[in-house]
């Protein structure tokens, strides 16, 4: 718990945080010259995502991490679905300190019970003060026109109470955050600490860049995405405020980038003479600026290869170009075709572009297609000609395409990182030397799009896969949780976008919701566990769908987002027994809850109201399978079923098939297999029983302990280290075996057995064939479907014992 905690500090590890007051409202307690201010959307859901985050766990390596854990170890205790405010400001010590902000709730700061705990009080203005002490960690709190306030700083809290935040900019840009993500933060560069550089060289301070900026977070395993906005009140201090009056155009630079440099920065604009206008202003720069080189150019780019930079230039009319380059035809020398010439205004476009480019000298130049590169040595721009040619620039990389996908064509301001760059770019932003690893984050993009007195932002932090392997089997996914898992993940469709979700709950009895992408999307406390498989149910009829399933005393409806569906969850004094059934007889959603209390069945519609007409109300011993529903031609049969009697029912509960024989039944599901209704004994045998009620045992010779799973056709039986499928039985190694498992997906039947104790994963096609790659590891047995819509299909188990794992078979 701590661990997801601390995850949670890297959003101020590039800057800090301070914020302003209000009353009634949790934005005007928001302490004043806050430098970051963090809304919390779903707190529950932003620990597991932290937790989860590959990127936010290397960068939890540094001791600025470390620190910042310590003094944050308070909030742990927090617990609330509200909107939380995080903010972090200094005080005039320059130490570091956070204020949390929401709205009072019952059992929000529950810490009464905790051991090695002190809890003062005192008295401010009419308002009792807590000062709570956890191992050392002290927090003040309190709570006003029930909003509840905790600061790590009595003076800050003071403050806070006293003092209403009056600025509007800031609640105003606060208020356009998107609450559908776990958190967003806000980056108010004009108080202490902000992020020191966005820039690859560092020659621009991200406080002369701009004032406020405010991202929404998507953070996955593998991404860390922020989008949203960033806003400059003064028209020429920052340098953002350049762009204005300047339509962005599509950045090319990476077209011509080598894949070997460092990254590269592309700025664009459709008029030179405005965007140079700006710029001078932003300098308090009058001098006249007399090149026609930049007449026809829409795109400034600088690519960087360790000390050697390259000017790029984009040009719409390439021979126009040229003709303001006729003085400078000097060839220097030729590398695979392309003439290299000398350049004599070596400070051209640090004298033009500055800020932007600072530190770059121009000896030569080439032109490529409608590129002119100019660069300080020979060698820089031969790189970037045998990398053009080879079409192993940036533009080629898949991995530079992925990173892409989340940004749009056109941007005013576009800054690309190799993996090193970007180690090296955080190491500096937070003043240490950590051994950080991010080798799979090989492109990273900042950009940044001008709008009307503003500019879209959207960084992206990826990491980037190579491209599996065709036959080949990839680990997507490792999602790790609270807690260990109580039960084996499930699939579950999400009716928005017709593609698959997992379902899955820790011992802690916290049901989880995370997507295909293996992001956490919801967590929901549950008083007990959840008996067998959870079904989806439209009970409203309008293609929305619900989850429903059983505890041991409740019956669940809940939404696509965890909230309880009304008149669920029904209570029940007496134990549920067995997994919830859900019936729909003719397709038309009108569906039947089942439930199961030792030899009693009770069944509910979906506005959770009993129905009357249902007459079967007692086995004559316990119940030991959940009650099932088979339609055969126009007549519904239902199968309740204890360990000596099967009973065939019609949809009113009453004996619809008569069976004759008695067998001592085990625990296996009854299937429609072969148009006859099967089974097991407890010794193992096939039970068939036809719609007439004669039946006949078969010897499969299968053990006490056996499991049994079929289709129409085929049959699946697994006892010890035998598997049969159909009529071909393997022997598999000696183990401790799963619940075997039949999928029917793109017109072929799969069967998987995971051995426990091995911990490998197999797969069989329905010819008892062993599929390529199989064995892998997991620890439960799998769910099999096409999560993503995507021609590969993908499956879900166990991993570690706090672990979902999601792979996928290519």
């Amino acid at each position: 718990m701590k661990k997801i905690w601390n995850l949670l500090l890297f959003l101020i590890l590039l800057s800090s945080c301070n914020n302003a007051n209000k009353h009634v409202n949790p934005t005007d307690y928001i302490p004043e010259n806050a430098s970051v201010i963090i809304p919390i959307h779903n707190l529950e859901s932003l620990k597991s995502n932290l937790n989860n985050s590959d990127f936010l766990n290397e960068l939890s390596k540094s001791k600025t991490y470390e620190n910042l854990s310590e003094k944050l170890e308070n909030l742990k205790h927090l617990n609330t679905t509200n909107l939380l405010l995080l903010c972090f400001n200094y005080d005039e010590q320059n130490n570091l300190h956070y204020t949390i902000i929401t709205k009072q709730t019952a059992d929000l700061f529950a810490v009464d019970s905790l051991p090695n705990i002190k809890v003062e009080s005192y008295p401010f203005q009419k308002i009792s003060i807590n000062k709570t002490e956890i191992e050392k960690n002290i927090t003040y709190n309190t709570f006003k026109d029930s909003i509840f306030i905790a600061s790590s700083s009595k003076h800050i809290l003071e403050k806070s109470l006293t003092t209403k935040n009056k600025n509007e900019d800031l609640k105003s840009i606060l208020r356009t955050t998107d609450d559908t993500k776990a958190f967003s933060i806000l980056i108010n560069n004009k108080e202490q600490k902000p992020a020191q550089s966005i820039f690859i060289k560092d020659s621009i301070p991200f406080k002369s860049f701009t004032n406020n900026t405010l991202v929404d977070a998507d953070i996955s395993q593998d991404n860390f995405i922020l989008s949203g906005i960033t806003k400059a009140t003064d028209s020429t201090k920052s340098l953002i405020n350049v762009f204005k009056n300047s339509v962005a155009k599509v950045n090319k630079t990476a077209n011509i980038a080598p894949s070997n440099s460092d990254g590269f920065m592309s700025f664009t604009f459709d008029d030179f003479a405005v965007f140079n206008k700006n710029l001078k202003l932003h300098r308090q720069d009058s001098s006249e600026t007399s090149s026609s080189l930049f007449d026809n150019i829409i795109e400034v780019g600088v690519i960087y290869e360790g000390n050697n930079q390259a000017v790029v230039l984009n040009s719409l009319d390439a021979i126009a170009t040229k003709d303001a380059l006729l003085n400078e035809q000097n060839l220097a020398d030729t590398y695979r075709q392309i003439e290299i010439f000398d350049f004599s205004e070596t400070a051209l476009f640090n004298k033009t572009f500055s800020p932007f480019i600072t530190s770059s000298k121009a000896n030569y130049y080439v032109n490529i297609d409608d590129f002119f590169v100019f660069a300080n040595n020979k060698e820089t721009l031969e790189n970037i000609i045998a990398n053009y040619q080879n079409k192993t620039t940036y533009g080629e990389r898949d991995y530079y395409q992925d990173t892409t996908v989340h940004l749009t064509d056109a941007s005013s301001l576009l800054i690309v990182t190799n993996n090193p760059t970007l180690e090296n770019h955080i190491q500096k932003n937070l003043g240490e030397e950590f051994d950080i690893r991010l080798d799979s984050y090989k492109a990273s993009a900042f950009q940044f799009v001008y709008d009307n007195n503003f500019a879209h932002v959207n960084i992206i932090i990826k990491k980037n896969k190579t491209r599996a392997r065709e036959n080949s089997i990839t680990e997507l996914y490792n999602i790790k949780l609270d807690a260990d898992l109580l039960i084996n993940p499930q699939l579950v469709k999400n009716h928005i976008t017709n593609q698959k979700e997992i379902i899955v709950q820790d011992i802690k009895n916290n049901l989880y919701m995370i997507s295909n992408k293996g992001k956490v999307l919801w967590k929901k406390q549950l008083p007990g566990a959840v008996l067998g498989q959870i079904q989806q149910i439209d009970m409203y009829k309008n293609g929305r769908l619900q989850l429903a399933f059983a505890t041991s005393n409740k019956v669940y409806v809940l939404d696509r987002n965890g909230k309880e569906v009304a008149p669920f969850p029904l209570n029940f004094k007496d134990a549920i027994t067995q997994p919830l059934s859900v019936f729909e007889y003719d397709n038309n959603k009108k569906y039947r809850l089942l439930v199961t209390q030792g030899k009693n069945v009770l069944m509910y519609d979906a506005k959770g109201k009993t129905v009357k007409g249902f007459k079967f109300n007692s086995a004559e011993s316990a119940i030991n399978h959940q009650p099932q529903h088979f339609r055969i031609g126009s007549k519904d049969y239902l199968t309740i079923k204890t360990d000596n009697k099967l009973y065939i029912l019609d949809r009113v509960g009453k004996i619809r098939v008569p069976i004759k024989d008695k067998y001592e039944y085990s625990k296996q599901a009854v299937y429609l297999y072969n148009d006859k209704f099967t089974t097991t004994t407890k010794d193992g045998k096939l039970v068939s029983i036809t719609t007439k009620g004669s039946s006949a045992s078969q010897n499969l010779n299968l053990g006490n302990k056996h499991h049994l799973v079929t289709t129409s056709r085929t049959l699946v039986a697994q006892t010890d280290n035998k598997l049969t499928i159909k009529n071909k039985t393997l022997e598999l190694d000696f183990g401790n075996y799963d619940i075997p498992k039949l999928f029917y997906l793109n017109n072929k039947i799969y069967v998987s057995v995971t051995d426990l104790q091995s911990q490998k994963v197999y797969l069989f096609d329905s010819n008892a064939e062993l599929q390529n790659n199989f064995p892998v590891y997991g620890t439960s047995a799998i769910e099999l479907d096409n999560l993503d819509k995507d021609r590969n299909l993908e499956f879900v188990t166990k991993g570690e014992s706090n672990s979902v794992l999601i792979y996928q078979i290519n």
